[in-house]
């Protein structure tokens, strides 16, 4: 069955959007979604959930308030509006005999917008700028843009909010900026890679082995227990259970391999209980992981699940019962209680490490929160300088390892890690000016 990608923002751009990614979206159907306003943005999120699966905004703007109101519940990216968008839009002015060296511009970053001017040998000292910013309202950047204008004598407001251009208009003489060809036809084919590429994931086999203390008959809770993974469970040769179920069922009900719904209730029930799952394209794959993963839980101590995974990560999940807390302060789980690991590499947060227990250590350690994501310590504190330095804008795995000095390959990496701990969050992607897919924008919380 086709993906159906939902293409969200003013009336107008959806249906550039729509025309020009129509036949580029290979066996993707798009699925028009204008509003009115950008405040109607949740709302049209919210009724396209049964028909879209994956979602494309057509700026910043929108995604971001979709974003904040926590309705991004599938893949969902925006078209940047970058370098060459504004660039296109001098020339255009120019053309028609404007003054370009005194303009307002709003949303896009104040370093992109004078290095684009720099290039094209523009003269910058005049020109006033309003980087997008979570928060920020229409009301905000008509008021940028009329403030420019009477105090410092802009002659022109270049906006990529539809409904600030449509208030400006009629004070200033003001474009609009629009996506271009290349950034709309670059963002929606990563979009279909990344939710095709969720779907097989969702659909991996996820097996799981239960094991409990020799000479434990059945249990009779165990398969109610279950229940929360729609599966199925059965008794191995060497009396072990095996859970049967897939990867998206697994992290659902897990919160993002953060906690095992079950693992107290049979650790209070037999005294100890270890958990393994195995995430694999195959079956035999699978169990071959779930093997390694209950292999390992048990080094952890009397109660522990491992989720592993074919790139040799391993996720090791304390019970809830272990008194760790995690994210929210006061909110009882075993999120903070989850470590990430690479499985042969020896990193931190290794499984066996019994003096590394989570329990001895408060819900802010920077040490818990290295074992979290399975990172030396002085790793995270470089990473915390990136991200307290790009601030809003987020990360992307380009700017990791430029800053980490590694390959992107292991920038990527790193992020996937931060990623699967929840301390990071693709956001959506952005055009850096290489060719190719835009790269994945993230937001981190260290």
């Amino acid at each position: 069955m086709p993906l159906t990608v939902g293409v969200i923002g003013p009336e107008d751009l959806v249906h550039k959007v729509v025309a020009v990614g129509g036949r580029a979206a290979g066996s993707a159907r798009l699925l028009p979604l204008p509003y009115r306003h950008e405040d109607e943005t949740t709302r049209v999120v919210t009724d396209a959930r049964s028909r879209a699966d994956a979602l494309l905004f057509t700026g910043v703007v929108p995604h971001a308030l979709a974003d904040a109101a926590g309705v991004l519940d599938r893949p969902a990216m925006y078209v940047p509006y970058n370098g060459a968008t504004l660039l296109r839009v001098l020339v255009e002015l120019l053309r028609l005999g404007h003054d370009v060296s005194r303009v307002s511009i709003d949303t896009l970053r104040r370093d992109e917008v004078l290095e684009t001017m720099t290039e094209a040998k523009l003269p910058t000292d005049r020109v006033r700028v309003l980087p997008y910013r979570p928060g920020l309202t229409s009301q905000d950047v008509v008021d940028f843009h009329l403030e420019a204008r009477d105090a410092q004598k802009t002659r022109v407001a270049i906006t990529c909010l539809g409904s600030a251009f449509h208030v400006l208009e009629q004070h200033t003489h003001a474009v609009r900026l629009a996506p271009s060809r290349h950034s709309i036809l670059a963002t929606l084919q990563a979009l279909v890679l990344a939710t095709a590429g969720r779907h097989s994931g969702d659909a991996q086999v996820a097996l799981g082995i239960v094991d409990l203390p020799a000479g434990t008959g059945v249990d009779a809770r165990l398969p109610e227990d279950i229940r929360v993974l729609g599966g199925s469970l059965a008794e191995l040769p060497d009396g072990r259970r095996l859970l049967v179920t897939t990867r998206g069922v697994l992290e659902t009900a897990t919160e993002r391999f953060t906690r095992i719904p079950f693992l107290d209730a049979l650790a209070s029930r037999h005294g100890s209980a270890y958990v393994g799952f195995g995430l694999g394209r195959t079956a035999a794959e699978a169990e071959a992981l779930a093997r390694r993963a209950v292999n390992r839980a048990r080094s952890v101590g009397p109660a522990a699940g491992v989720v592993s995974m074919a790139d040799d990560v391993d996720i090791v999940i304390a019970p809830d019962a272990a008194g760790v807390t995690g994210g929210v302060p006061g909110e009882a789980g075993a999120a903070g209680a989850a470590g990430v690991t690479g499985g042969a590499s020896g990193a931190a947060g290794a499984a066996g490490d019994r003096s590394a227990r989570p329990s001895a250590l408060s819900p802010e350690s920077p040490a818990l929160l290295a074992r979290r994501v399975g990172l030396h310590p002085q790793t995270l504190d470089r990473l915390r300088e990136l991200t307290a330095a790009d601030g809003a804008a987020g990360v992307t795995a380009h700017r990791v390892a430029e800053h980490l000095s590694v390959q992107q390959r292991t920038a990527r990496r790193i992020l996937k890690r931060l990623e699967r701990a929840g301390v990071a969050v693709p956001t959506g992607s952005r055009q850096e000016g290489q060719t190719g897919r835009p790269p994945i924008v993230y937001r981190v919380h260290l």
